[in-house]
């Protein structure tokens, strides 16, 4: 029986297995794919997946239900919050050109078993997302015909009362996906065309409805008598910040991407930066003026835009926002069957999924099998499935997903920075010295000079230290953390800050509602995880860090 069980030596090499992280190449610029998208490009496909149907919907449905005509702030305070996260990607997209996106950033910094979680995340996140983007799409096409093709299928198909599974088939998402993934497989400079062909239509109404809406404008619509600014207060504020969050999550497809871009090193940041400036400024001016053509608590959440122009006597109107919002989700489903299939590569190159799936077509060169066998998977969620509820577990995936990058950025900042050293000798190790010839008396001279600078050398090291290693400065009171390997303090303190940040976060929440905490017990906790929070940031601040100039790093 004994002889079954797992050797100790067999379970270490297991684990250590299962942390490793991935060794990039050389020449991280060599790929197979095709390196044709500039910055104008990627910034396009940004704004697609950003800026999709919560410009239509989310706006109308957050001022009426949850902030009021404060709904601007809930969305300058989410833009903030996702600029945060996207400037941690737009490093990592410059300093790691190669596609995955969180799961690329994750396994080079984090380890492996990780990186394959969050690459499933991802994945499934990817899909889920798409699917529901395509229902609401045809859902909203619909809607304008007065839910002819519903009746129809309904009457013809026959109509489903299982749990989990969509009253009828939705055979228009279903097409639209198809459609989708096909001009997706003809390749990245297709794509990218189609893509800005939508988010120039989808910007044209924008700055319609914008020019319309503030001649429309009427400031009393934000006075005491119709509720105030900010009606629900600061937690509706808050409240409202928390569902607009979601709106930006698009932004990652231009990390997914970057192993497709001319010059990923300057293309990238600059893409995250200008999509994310104009998806928040679009969210922020288009609630202006929506909240300032008609009364905030007579919107109607499911069609706000069209609705208010409609009460204001131009029913015309609302055919145009109608376009733009097909288009907008347009660009949303591409982006996202642009993403899905290469980060399946990436995961597909490390050996992590199927390797089918890492074949890249010889002419589009773009990963074709993972395109079409994963279009053909999301048309099939979107067909027979309710998304309603799977939906609801999308912001989880992305806060995941955002919180690992973030904390593989300050990993990977700490971690030495790898010198690339003479190659060994037969033997396996570098000869010590020369054997023969002047060159050896030379090599002696210089050595004997070193060991007498010695002492001065290791002044200097004090002033100039390794990444990971502890600060001059600190050394005197925190010498017994100098016994640790360069960096692995500062991942222990970022796994304390990340689990002490969602406790603090909890008990501020749940502690006096639904835990029901004693006064003295929710002080307690308070203080202990406000404690633990900041000894960790001390203890990663107290270390070196990395000072690479080549390529963007996120300030502070």
């Amino acid at each position: 029986m004994a002889r079954w069980l797992p050797r100790s030596t067999d379970l270490t090499r297991f684990c250590q297995k299962l942390n490793r992280v991935k060794t990039l190449e050389d020449d991280m610029m060599e790929t197979s794919f095709n390196r044709c998208l500039t910055t104008i490009d990627l910034t396009l496909l940004g704004i697609g997946g950003m800026v999709g149907s919560g410009l239509y919907v989310l706006t109308g449905t957050v001022a009426k239900e949850i902030a009021g005509p404060a709904v601007i702030v809930s969305f300058i305070i989410a833009g903030f919050a996702s600029l945060l996260a996207a400037l941690c990607y737009a490093e990592f997209g410059a300093r790691v050109p190669k596609t995955g996106s969180a799961y690329m950033f994750t396994y080079v910094s984090v380890g492996e078993i990780w990186a394959f979680l969050i690459g499933w995340n991802v994945l499934l996140e990817y899909m889920i997302g798409g699917a529901a983007v395509a229902r609401a799409w045809s859902g909203y096409l619909d809607s304008i015909f007065n839910h002819k093709i519903k009746n129809f299928t309904e009457t013809h198909v026959g109509a489903w009362q299982v749990p989990f599974l969509a009253r009828y088939p939705d055979f228009l998402a279903a097409a639209i996906l198809l459609v989708a993934t096909a001009f997706i497989s003809f390749g990245a400079k297709v794509s990218s065309w189609l893509n800005h062909v939508f988010s120039a239509i989808s910007m044209g109404v924008i700055l319609f409805i914008l020019i319309m809406g503030f001649v429309l404008a009427q400031p009393k619509n934000w006075s005491a008598q119709e509720g105030g600014f900010a009606p629900y207060g600061l937690s509706g504020i808050m409240a409202g910040t928390a569902t607009c969050f979601y709106a930006f999550v698009g932004f990652d497809v231009i990390a997914a991407s970057s192993e497709e871009a001319r010059n990923p090193q300057r293309a990238v940041p600059r893409a995250i930066a200008c999509s994310l400036g104009l998806a928040t400024g679009a969210y922020i001016l288009v609630s202006v003026v929506l909240t300032l053509m008609v009364p905030w608590h007579t919107l109607d959440p499911d069609s706000a835009l069209a609705d208010a122009f409609y009460r204001r006597g131009y029913a015309w109107a609302g055919f145009l926002v109608a376009a733009g919002s097909i288009c907008a989700m347009n660009t949303v489903l591409l982006s996202n069957l642009f993403s899905l299939p290469r980060i399946v590569y990436a995961m597909a190159e490390d050996g992590l999924f199927f390797q089918v799936f890492s074949q890249v077509h010889p002419r589009t060169q773009v990963p074709v099998v993972g395109i079409v066998v994963f279009g053909l998977l999301m048309a099939l969620l979107a067909l027979v499935f309710d998304l309603e509820a799977l939906v609801q577990f999308l912001s989880i995936g992305t806060l995941l997903a955002y919180t690992f990058v973030a904390a593989s950025i300050i990993v990977l900042r700490f971690q030495q920075q790898k010198v690339e050293t003479p190659a060994p000798a037969a033997g396996g190790r570098p000869s010590p010295e020369p054997r023969e010839g002047p060159s050896a008396g030379e090599l002696k001279e210089y050595e004997s000079f070193s060991d007498k600078l010695q002492l001065v050398d290791r002044e200097k090291s004090k002033e100039h230290r390794e990444p990971g290693q502890l600060k001059a400065a600190f050394e005197p009171y925190l010498e017994f953390l100098s016994d640790f390997y360069p960096g692995e303090v500062v991942t222990v303190a970022v796994v304390t800050l990340m689990v002490s940040a969602v406790c603090l976060c909890s008990i501020l929440v749940f502690g006096n509602t639904h835990l029901h905490l004693p006064t003295w017990s929710y002080s307690l906790l308070l203080v202990l995880f406000s404690l633990g929070f900041l000894l960790s940031l001390l203890l990663i601040w107290a270390h070196e860090q990395q000072r690479n100039t080549q390529t963007f790093q996120v300030h502070l």
